[in-house]
């Protein structure tokens, strides 16, 4: 078969991913992330862009994540069990494509785990330094699952965030995250309540995992001046905020058409007011306008920020020199001619023979 005719198709796994963030540093590719995030954002208007594709059973749900622009297309797989803990499995599940949409040739196959946490933790550092106080310094975080430690070194990094406020209903996995941000030198207290834990808070991010309509905060627990972000209720018949917190706030969005469906807003008439974020980092729209404003980001993820991870970790991975491929598509001499792909098709002159 001539080479002429091979798809590269280059392929990274968890663990090259692992490899390849560590040897850039966490917080220097949470940084970069950011950067292309915050640079696709600015193309908003260049993308096809449709809300993601969920099939939903009674533990879970598996969702497909597509978007493009005049170049590249890519998708995301990617579910939500918050029971799979139970059998030794991670919550979230994901792997995505990048391809190219001359062709259609997909020049990247790549695990999105790990990637997934990182692009999460980067989009909502962008959203905060947009929407937060910028002399914000101490920040809660309610849920201290697999997200929890990408969102307070991307919060550390990107914003400057001193301390943190730790609360889960699970102590060990308080346990985790204490030890884990304790072995990156950065300062966290644990409390016996959300309430407690975010009182005197800058910031305050809810990432939990139940697919439950939940009351993490509730009205009497803002105090002026907050930035939320709310990352976990990301799904139908999940939430994390009480309608009224997001009735005394500004309410900002990836894309609304999806979190209409997905994000806390699902519990609001179809006529309540939200900014989709590109509008602000755009300076299309105003974020906060006053020190004493709340403001949430209603996080439910968007395939755009699943092309910028995609992006970001095919051009770390040439940087680096991770060559890794994957044999996708068939080399094809003739490329009408797949059938010649099988090699020698001894079941067709046995099927001769015998006629």
């Amino acid at each position: 078969m001539s080479a002429n005719h091979r798809i590269q198709t280059r392929f990274l796994s968890a663990e090259s991913a692992a490899r390849m963030i560590q040897r850039k540093g966490l917080a220097v590719c949470l940084e970069g992330m950011s950067a292309y995030i915050v640079d696709d954002f600015l193309r908003w208007q260049d993308f096809e862009k449709t809300p993601r594709v969920a099939n939903h059973s009674h533990d879970g749900v598996i969702e497909l994540m597509p978007i493009s622009d005049h170049s590249l297309y890519s998708f995301k797989y990617v579910n939500g069990h918050p029971k799979n803990f139970r059998f030794g499995m991670s919550t979230v599940m994901a792997f995505g494509v990048l391809a190219d949409v001359a062709t259609g040739a997909p020049t990247l196959v790549s695990e999105l785990t790990l990637t997934t946490a990182l692009r999460t933790a980067a989009m909502s550092a962008v959203a905060a330094r947009a929407l937060a106080r910028p002399d914000s310094r101490r920040m809660a975080l309610i849920g201290n699952g697999a997200q929890s430690e990408f969102q307070a070194l991307a919060f550390h990094r990107l914003l400057g965030i001193e301390e943190f406020h730790l609360y889960d209903t699970d102590a060990a996995a308080t346990d985790k995250l204490l030890a884990n941000l304790a072995a990156l030198g950065l300062n966290a207290r644990r409390f016996d309540s959300a309430r407690d834990a975010v009182r005197g808070c800058d910031i305050v991010t809810t990432v939990t995992a139940d697919k439950t309509n939940a009351t993490i905060l509730t009205p009497d627990m803002i105090e002026p001046g907050m930035h939320i972000n709310g990352v976990g209720g990301d799904c139908p018949g999940k939430t994390e905020l009480h309608r009224g917190v997001l009735e005394v706030a500004k309410v900002f969005v990836e894309y609304e058409p999806q979190t209409r469906v997905e994000g806390d807003i699902q519990q609001m008439p179809a006529e309540f007011a939200v900014v989709e974020l590109w509008k602000v980092l755009s300076g299309q729209a105003a974020g906060r306008t006053a020190d004493s404003d709340v403001t949430v980001f209603d996080s439910v993820g968007f395939a755009l920020e699943d092309y910028s991870a995609l992006r970001f970790m095919r051009d770390l991975a040439i940087e680096l020199g991770v060559e890794d491929e994957i044999s996708l598509i068939p080399a094809l001499p003739d490329p009408k001619n797949l059938f010649g792909f099988i090699p020698a098709a001894d079941d067709i002159r046995v099927l001769h023979r015998a006629a």
